[in-house]
């Protein structure tokens, strides 16, 4: 992987944007834009994209998970069966 093969100022964006979606679509690796050669944007294919986001929902859910085991909000597993049992068998009846 090259790396300053995914960098572009935004003139080449301009009159290249085809070929930089068929390049992201076919790599799957992001592109940063630049604007005075300072990195102002990244283009990214939606399949990449959509994984990303569920990985960071993931990474969240993990620290709040770990947030609650410090501050002692937790549960025991036997403790929550019971109550599903419960439950369950209250919208049996």
């Amino acid at each position: 992987m090259k790396v300053s093969s995914d960098i572009k100022p935004v003139s080449y964006l301009k009159s290249h944007a085809a070929d930089i979606l068929k390049q992201i679509n076919e790599t799957h690796r992001p592109v940063v834009i630049t604007q005075n050669g300072e990195p102002r944007a990244v283009l990214q294919d939606p399949e990449s994209y959509d994984k990303m986001r569920n990985a960071i929902g993931l990474l969240k859910l993990i620290s709040q998970g770990e947030e609650d085991i410090k501050q002692g909000r937790t549960k025991s597993q036997e403790k929550v069966f019971k109550k599903i049992d419960k439950l369950l068998a209250k919208k049996q009846k």
